[in-house]
């Protein structure tokens, strides 16, 4: 996370009024913090909430606070800080020379506590952030892996991604569906100098008036609202147009405040997020109409990404072709067929009127009918796929679509599998035992 954004801490103490009053320094402090009562809930938490630091107490029910820095060693680089009564200290004190960051000896002074917890947060958005680093400067030139081809027009996207990426300013991404607008967002984010923030994507045509509130603001008490989820990050506003009216008049409000009032509460809570729309739709004619205010457009149009139809660019059909089958067929464990002449004449006679997302789905057929030892292109471009080439079981089925879904997300994840466990809706234990399950090889989806 970037050095603007509150810290954020899990809390882990059994005891409510010594949790509580932890609870009360840190948020007056401006952190984010949730707190569990028992260790074991914690390992959960963890898996939900992205804290910078974790606060324990040693002696708890169940699992202990040293057991617990151990299962956090092993699954989340998150520094541990251990609070511990008098007769407890030879104990942390061998804690920490096996990896906790620190100890506060009961009853602590709030000062000292407060510059433990930050000085170990700040550690942590420290290696966060050489990590991204290395990890952007070898994306910066991995970005044809994004968006695949090499004709003009995506040249020059991928050029205007890579410049727009330094800003924080809004992106309004238009271009028909299936063109990619969600891996654009994803990219400018990605690149950009808070890739180590959360990504948050919106559907707005899911969006009800009845519901805004305390779905995107939160409630009070709880900052749970989606935007307060990306605050410091990149909120991804997709089929902008689709915005009923008063949803409009709530987002406007909050990109010309800064800030939302989650439902039951009296203050508002600042929030700072770049703003990144997408639409498949004219906007000027949304706006002509009277379907979208073009006040909101203002705010949301600073930059504008068109993305070129499939049909516009069919120099790109054979790499995309290449691409698809060769990802996979590494999802379904089969040797890739080849892309002959014959199929790229039926793909050049094919009009894609579902863009790069109908060539996906074309070359999921193809490779599909590849483990039967049979199909062709043309023969995977018609919608009536023959039965032979679907699963036989139920359970044959279900794998196929585990293994798909992870490594689709995967891919649009660059491998961040904390990111691809939220996106998926899953924890991360239960993804890398599927993983392991299925048999996938995520270098090889990279």
């Amino acid at each position: 996370m970037t050095s603007d954004a509150p810290f954020r801490a899990l809390i882990v103490e059994d005891d409510r009024s010594m949790r509580q009053s932890v609870v009360e320094l840190l948020e007056a402090d401006g952190w984010r913090v949730r707190d569990v009562a028992r260790a074991d809930r914690a390992i959960s938490a963890m898996d939900e909430f992205d804290a910078d630091v974790v606060l324990s107490d040693v002696r708890m029910p169940g699992m202990s606070g040293l057991e617990l820095l151990s299962a956090v060693q092993s699954r989340h680089p998150v520094p541990v800080v251990l609070v511990t009564a008098h007769g407890d200290i030879p104990m942390a004190v061998e804690a920490m020379q096996n990896g906790a960051y620190s100890f506060v000896e009961k009853p602590y002074e709030p000062r000292r506590l407060l510059n433990i917890l930050r000085h170990a947060a700040e550690q942590t958005r420290m290696r966060n952030s050489n990590k991204r680093l290395r990890q952007r400067l070898a994306q910066l030139s991995g970005l044809d892996r994004i968006l695949v081809g090499t004709s003009p027009s995506l040249r020059a996207l991928r050029t205007s991604i890579a410049d727009l990426a330094e800003t924080r300013a809004p992106v309004l991404v238009t271009g028909e569906t299936g063109t990619g607008k969600d891996l654009v967002a994803r990219a400018l984010h990605d690149l950009g100098p808070a890739s180590d923030q959360p990504f948050v994507a919106i559907n707005c045509a899911l969006l009800s008036p009845d519901t805004f509130v305390p779905e995107m603001f939160g409630t009070e008490g709880h900052l749970n609202g989606r935007i307060l989820q990306a605050d410091g990050g990149t909120l991804f506003l997709d089929e902008v147009c689709a915005c009923p009216s008063e949803v409009q008049a709530q987002f406007l409000r909050v990109l010309e405040e800064g800030a939302v009032t989650p439902e039951g509460a009296s203050a508002p809570v600042p929030v700072s997020l770049r703003v990144i729309s997408a639409t498949n739709e004219n906007v000027a004619d949304a706006v002509a109409s009277g379907r979208f205010r073009e006040d909101l457009l203002y705010r949301l149009n600073t930059f504008s990404l068109e993305l070129p139809p499939l049909r516009h660019r069919q120099e790109d059909l054979r790499p995309l072709l290449a691409h698809f089958i060769g990802q996979l067929s590494v999802v379904y464990g089969v040797t890739a067929p080849d892309v002959t002449a014959a199929d790229l004449a039926a793909a050049l006679a094919h009009d894609w009127p579902g863009n790069v997302r109908e060539l996906r789905a074309v070359a999921e057929r193809r490779v599909l009918a590849a483990r039967q030892g049979t199909g062709s292109l043309a023969l995977a471009i018609k919608p009536d796929l023959e039965d032979d080439a679907r699963p036989e079981t139920l359970r044959a089925a279900v794998a196929e679509l585990e293994r798909e879904m992870i490594a689709k997300s995967i891919s649009a994840n660059a491998g961040r599998m904390d990111d691809v466990a939220d996106a998926l809706g899953i924890g991360r234990r239960t993804l890398n035992e599927k993983i392991v399950k299925l048999g996938l090889d995520k270098d090889a989806l990279l």
